[in-house]
C-alpha cells in the first residue's frame, strides 16, 4: 500500500517518433511476475489471489498524489494492471500502490519464506497510433516491515560473505533506483 514514485520523462532524441509530438501518450503500468515458472501460470495465480482478497485489486495509481497524469483507469478484471494518458512536453509524476506481498505467492514450507520477484512493466502506447514500447523495470521484492528487515539484513550479509570477484557481478546498492530504457 506504500505509494513509489515513477517519474515520466520525454527521453527521445531530436526527430524521434515525430508522430507524438504535441500529443498525449497512453502509459499501461504491470506487476508482472519475474519467475519464468510463476509467468506460465499467472492468471491462476492472479484468480487464487482475487478469491483469497475479494474486492482488492493488486496495483493502484494514488492520485492525489500524482503529477499530470490524464484519465487513470484500473480495470476491474485485471487487478495487476493502471493505465492512464500524459503529455510528454510537461513534468509527470505517477504514484503506484502495491497492495500484496512477495510471500502470497509461495508455498509456505519450513517457517521462512523467500517470496516471489516481481517486475513492472510498462507499455507506453500513442493513443492516435498502435505504436507499443513494451519495457520492463528492475525486479520488486515487497515484504511486511519486520520482514523486509530481516530479508534486507540476509541480503547483506550473504553478499559480505561473497569474494570481491563475485561482488563484481552485482550492482551496489542506492538510496533510489533510475531506470533507464533498455533496447
Amino acid at each position: 500500500g506504500q505509494s513509489y514514485e515513477i517519474r515520466m520523462l520525454d527521453n527521445r532524441k531530436l526527430g524521434e517518433l515525430p508522430e507524438i509530438n504535441g500529443k498525449l501518450v497512453k502509459s499501461i503500468f504491470r506487476v508482472v511476475f519475474h519467475d519464468r515458472r510463476l509467468q506460465y501460470t499467472e492468471h491462476q495465480q492472479l484468480e487464487g489471489w482475487r478469491w483469497n482478497r475479494p474486492g482488492d485489486r493488486i496495483l493502484d495509481i494514488d492520485i492525489p498524489m500524482s503529477v499530470g497524469i490524464i484519465d487513470p483507469r484500473a480495470n476491474p478484471t485485471q487487478l495487476n494492471t493502471v493505465e492512464f494518458l500524459w503529455d510528454p512536453s510537461k513534468r509527470t509524476s505517477v504514484f503506484i500502490q502495491v497492495h500484496c506481498i512477495s510471500t502470497e505467492f509461495t508455498l509456505r514450507k519450513h517457517g521462512g519464506e523467500k517470496g516471489v520477484p516481481f517486475r513492472r512493466a510498462e507499455s507506453p502506447v500513442s493513443p492516435e497510433s498502435p505504436v507499443c514500447f513494451p519495457r520492463t523495470c528492475p525486479g520488486l521484492s515487497l515484504f511486511q516491515p519486520k520482514g523486509a528487515d530481516r530479508k534486507q539484513k540476509t541480503d547483506r550479509e550473504k553478499m559480505e560473505k561473497r569474494t570481491p570477484h563475485e561482488k563484481e557481478k552485482y550492482q551496489p546498492s542506492y538510496e533510489t533506483t533510475i531506470l533507464t530504457e533498455v533496447s
